[in-house]
């Protein structure tokens, strides 16, 4: 651009000498300068490396030492390793020197695996003839920083960049845990298997840092950094055990961040109610969502209980927060990831109805945020031609265009829900209904760890009017499990064919869905004989071998006005086998309604209304009698069975920037027990997006 003023000055000049009388058109202004004042907010990824140096002492021993690593490999099949995600605000002003000053808070949280809830940690043994044998263990269950921050923005021009340096104060709450593996140690009274653990304990230190910061656009800024982190010494007593432990804690961690500044340069953030754009361009999209859901259910008839009974009279919540990272890699390819932070529990640890009614609730529940990396994948779009529409930007979505035939192809990490049997009044617990089997067709038993999500490929063929897709997917280790199989010898086949059509000139679709399960699961009839031989409660596990278990579903949505849409859902699957991921139907119909807020002069708002009704075969039925488990429920006996019910209404409306929706459920027959409920849920929804 420099290049270019300097010929048009030239040009300029000797033109004047041809034609003094004749007015030279001034070189266009330099680029204003950036300026980095002002507050800001934003979200971060890292991985981290570090160290624990410890030493044990006991009454009339001497003293043992050794040091734990924390750094973990990642592991895509358990989605765990050393990495981290959180938040960071803060506030900096640039000088006129362009020197910058600024301050800066933030809080992370590192990745989940069981047993093990966070994988910054580390685990070491100690063995003598005074302790015996045992283990002791570190791990780092959410940590921050507090820290200035000095630097530089040279005046590049078009490029407006920001070096930094940073120090200042750390802390983290860490948990502590001793096991007794063999002996008995002098001093204590642990016998093996006897776990001492040490929940929250603070830890404060400091850290010192460098990175560099860019603008981009529409207020956003990007970051990568570098901090290393001395969280000081720590000493905890296991009073079992008889020992106590005094150890450091120092963490390498690298980082890249995201900011978003309330008073950039492109204008002020005055609308309190506004939405941050998204940030994106031709090959580069950033969008994210917050969700926060409050449940509480009644109390209600309770004559007795099993382990996966439902609760009465008790309240939950679930936080989430996910960033979708997407880039363009070639023509209709896209490469996106999904970071997200999840904290919070289900009504009774999830478990307790078929129809579970928080989609927002995962199997696996924790009290303190964690990261998970619930998709990773490339999806390829290929145009086969037809009319050419306009696709909107959005989640794991570029703005652009897309022609009504083409191959679709989706292949890594990613939930087999987001490709089949969707359906737009009733498919997301963000943004419409709750319940499990309202949003999803309950007998689905789709592959999927215990957060919905899995390794597999997807083929999608639009042609007209009509879709047919294909897809095969990782199961989990075992049924319902944390783990996918890292073999890929369990394995599901999905199919599915849509017809879209026009009814008295308003949209609609259906779709039929099928499944095939290629896995270790048990009959439930193998299961009822063993415990007949046995005495004790039919355990499915011990039957399982490897066979198949399949499906089929019915999926109809149905525009009937501007403002009104209507759905319907119905399917079955096998009910001699138990399901492996999902929940335990083996029958299902649902039907609801979705109503826009514009009939009554609020657009924004939407009011809906569904109901569900979920069995289970005679055979299943035996098997929950016999004190059998499933997935979700499972009461101890199952004397009286009968279907269970659900009607589900819920109204929303956008309150500031984020969106608010009240909800009503009612769950006849909890489990298909006839004898408990009903059951009252009323939940709250506040959820945030750009």
């Amino acid at each position: 651009m420099g290049g270019l003023r300097v010929v048009i000055g030239l040009v300029a000049l000797t033109g004047s000498a041809a034609a003094a009388d004749l007015p030279v058109k001034a070189p266009p202004p330099a680029a204003a300068a950036y300026d980095w004042s002002g507050f800001y907010l934003g979200g971060h990824f890292g991985y981290a490396a570090g160290s624990s140096h410890w030493s044990a002492t006991q009454t009339g021993a001497p003293a043992v030492t050794g040091s734990l690593d924390l750094f973990n490999a990642y592991d895509m099949f358990r989605d765990t390793g050393s990495d981290l995600a959180g938040f960071q605000a803060g506030y900096t002003y640039m000088l006129p020197s362009r020197w910058v000053l600024g301050i800066e808070a933030d809080v992370s949280f590192p990745s989940f695996a069981e047993p093990t809830p966070h994988l910054i940690s580390g685990v070491g043994t100690i063995s003598s003839a005074s302790i015996g044998l045992a283990s002791y263990a570190e791990q780092v269950e959410f940590s921050g920083t507090v820290r200035g921050r000095i630097g530089y923005a040279p005046n590049l021009g078009t490029s407006h960049w920001l070096f930094y340096a940073t120090g200042g104060f750390a802390w983290s709450f860490d948990q502590f845990t001793r096991t007794q593996l063999a002996g008995v140690p002098a001093g204590g009274t642990a016998v093996p298997g006897t776990v001492e653990n040490l929940f929250a304990q603070p830890r404060a230190g400091g850290t010192i840092g460098g990175g560099a910061e860019v603008a981009l656009w529409s207020n956003w800024t990007a970051r990568a950094e570098y901090l290393f982190i001395d969280y000081g010494g720590r000493s905890v007593s296991f009073p079992l055990g008889g020992q106590k432990f005094d150890s450091n804690l120092t963490l390498n961690e690298f980082r890249v961040g995201l900011n978003y500044r309330l008073n950039g340069e492109t204008g002020k953030f005055a609308d309190a109610a506004a939405t941050p754009a998204a940030p994106e361009t031709d090959n580069f999209a950033i969008h994210g969502q917050s969700t926060f859901l409050e449940q509480y259910d009644f109390p209600f008839r309770n004559p007795y209980m099993g382990r996966n009974s439902l609760d009465p009279n008790q309240g939950r919540e679930t936080l989430d927060a996910t960033a979708f990272l997407g880039v363009r890699l070639w023509r209709g390819a896209e490469l996106w990831v999904n970071p997200e932070i999840d904290q919070g529990f289900g009504l009774s640890g999830t478990v307790g109805a078929a129809g579970f009614p928080s989609g927002e609730a995962y199997k696996v529940g924790a009290s303190v945020p964690y990261l998970r990396m619930q998709r990773m994948f490339v999806r390829q779009t290929i145009s086969l031609g037809g009319e050419t529409a306009k696709v909107e930007s959005g989640p794991n979505q570029f703005t652009g265009s897309q022609t009504a035939d083409r191959l679709v192809i989706t292949m890594g990490k990613f939930g087999v829900v987001d490709v089949f049997d969707t359906n737009k009044y009733a498919h997301d617990p963000r943004g419409d209904f709750m319940n499990w089997t309202i949003v999803d067709t309950g007998t689905f038993d789709y592959a999927a760890d215990a957060w919905a999500y899995t390794y597999g490929t997807a083929v999608e063929w639009y042609q007209g009017s009509w879709t047919v897709r294909g897809g095969i997917f990782d199961l989990s280790v075992t049924p319902n499990a944390t783990n996918l199989d890292s073999s890929f010898g369990q394995l599901q086949w999905v199919g599915e064919i849509e017809h879209r059509y026009e009814l008295w000139g308003q949209p609609g679709k259906i779709a039929v869905t099928g499944f095939l399960t290629r896995g270790r699961m048990g009959s439930f009839a193998d299961a009822i004989a063993l415990s007949a031989v046995t005495g004790g409660p039919a355990d499915i596990a011990a039957v399982r071998q490897y066979k198949s278990r399949g499906g089929v579903s019915l999926n109809l949505e149905q525009q009937i006005t501007e403002g009104l849409g209507a759905f319907a859902r119905a399917g079955w699957a096998d009910g001699n086998i138990e399901p492996y991921e999902f929940t335990d139907v083996d029958r299902t119909l649902a039907a609801g309604l979705a109503l826009s807020g514009k009939q009554w002069g609020r657009p924004d708002d939407t009011v809906g209304l569904a109901g569900v009704v979920n069995g289970i075969t005679g055979v299943h039925q035996a098997f929950l009698n016999a004190g059998g488990l499933g997935i979700l429920v499972g009461d101890g006996m199952l004397p009286h069975p009968g279907l269970e019910h659900i009607v589900e209404a819920y109204y929303q409306l956008p309150v500031s920037y984020f969106k608010l929706t009240l909800d009503y459920q009612l769950i006849v027959n909890p489990a298909y027990n006839t004898d408990r409920g009903p059951v009252s849920v009323v939940g709250a929804r506040m959820h945030a997006q750009f």
